[in-house]
């Protein structure tokens, strides 16, 4: 597979990824209406991406990527890279980072006749019983049995469900994490070209990039893409030079997540529950933070999502559960303070919910910025850092 298209940076450029701050923009955040913006319409939410902008492979090192950041008070911009983020942090700080680990959700099944059924998995509702989406579902007949790519495992399709997903059933009955490690591969977003031709080294490849370092609880069939910038060199920096806390939460992304935004009216957009689990541990180092006069930072929208969930009564609370809580404008924040996230796809709830917290025309100068300058795109893109 050829190297995807790099833009050439201009001399600023390079004087700025040495770590010279670069402002490129200053238009106060007064003028947008922060925290006070008017109800968004799915046409808000569009822009155009040049497709050579999309990112097909992460960057090596993962903190090698280019960071945005943006200052909230004063619309200011800096270009940086990502292993310069322990300069904006204090010791008073806590960053809040998301643990999930991304399933090896994505798999082929094969009909008696040869015909290769592509297929994802969404969730397990029981032993054996598994909600997925298939490919050429409109030709399965009920009780028709599938092979997989590894034995001893058959799938039997049942029925459809709505929104192209279907259910089936899994023979023998094993857990699905146990399932899929053996027959699955990464559940990459489709802007993401991959063919079910390419090399398993590739693949395998996919199963490491497609995660953070910190992943350590299977449940996703998505990544919490703004935390695979993360190495454990950074962290480590993180943590005993700069002196900052690092909390975990847990939301196990599902494709609602992703899911784009069809009605007129962001409000009637229905958002697919996902699990969520904020402990006492977490919440200790972030009201800590608070009474320190530090900062609750949010690494990717999902951890955001948790904050605010465990906030809804102006203080955090440890708590686990189902979230469907959808951010957009107007939104008033509780707990999140400074966000960390990668440049979103346009017609998403996760571009509405940084709207909510930056302002609709800081974003979309930001992004226009980004553009302009050639950052890389969407999962395995550049960061931002919004302050």
């Amino acid at each position: 597979m050829g190297r995807e298209p790099r833009c050439v940076p201009t001399g600023n450029e390079w004087a700025t990824l040495r770590g010279a701050p670069l402002v490129a923009h200053a238009t106060p955040q007064a003028a947008y209406g922060i925290q006070g913006d008017t109800t968004i319409k799915t046409e808000d939410l569009q822009y155009d991406l040049p497709q050579e902008l999309i990112a097909q492979h992460p960057c090596e090192p993962r903190d090698a990527a280019r960071l945005l950041v943006l200052h909230r008070a004063t619309g200011r911009i800096e270009h940086r890279v990502f292993s310069d983020t322990p300069e904006y942090l204090t010791r008073q700080d806590c960053l809040v980072v998301n643990r999930t680990r991304v399933l090896p959700a994505k798999f082929v099944a094969r009909r008696k006749s040869g015909g290769r059924l592509a297929g994802l998995f969404i969730s397990e509702q029981s032993p054996g019983s598994w909600i997925v989406l298939l490919s050429g579902v409109g030709r399965l007949k009920e009780g028709e049995r599938l092979a997989m790519d590894e034995p001893p495992w058959t799938m039997t399709f049942r029925r459809r469900l709505e929104r192209g997903a279907c259910e089936v059933r899994i023979n023998p009955p094993d857990p699905a994490s146990v399932v899929l490690e053996a027959v699955g591969d990464a559940p990459l977003p489709p802007y993401i070209r991959r063919s079910t031709d390419d090399p398993i080294e590739l693949r395998q490849r996919d199963r490491r990039d497609y995660q953070t370092v910190f992943a350590d609880m299977p449940g996703a069939v998505a990544a919490p893409t703004a935390g695979m910038h993360f190495t454990p060199r950074l962290l480590d920096e993180i943590r005993r030079s700069v002196g900052a806390a690092v909390a975990d939460v847990i939301l196990h992304v599902g494709l609602g997540t992703f899911q784009p935004v069809e009605v007129e009216d962001l409000a009637d957009h229905p958002m697919h529950s996902e699990w969520y689990d904020l402990g006492p541990q977490a919440t200790a180092p972030m009201l800590k933070a608070r009474e320190a006069g530090g900062r609750i930072i949010a690494v990717g929208t999902t951890s955001v999502r948790v904050i605010e969930t465990c906030a809804k009564t102006g203080t955090i609370l440890p708590q686990s559960g189902w979230t469907d809580l959808l951010i957009a404008p107007p939104y008033t924040f509780r707990a999140t303070d400074a966000l960390l996230t990668n440049f979103h796809l346009p017609g998403s709830t996760l571009l509405a919910l940084v709207y909510a917290f930056a302002g609709r025309g800081p974003v979309r100068e930001a992004y226009e910025a980004a553009i302009s300058r050639c950052y890389r795109f969407y999962s395995y893109g550049d960061a931002m850092l919004i302050l």
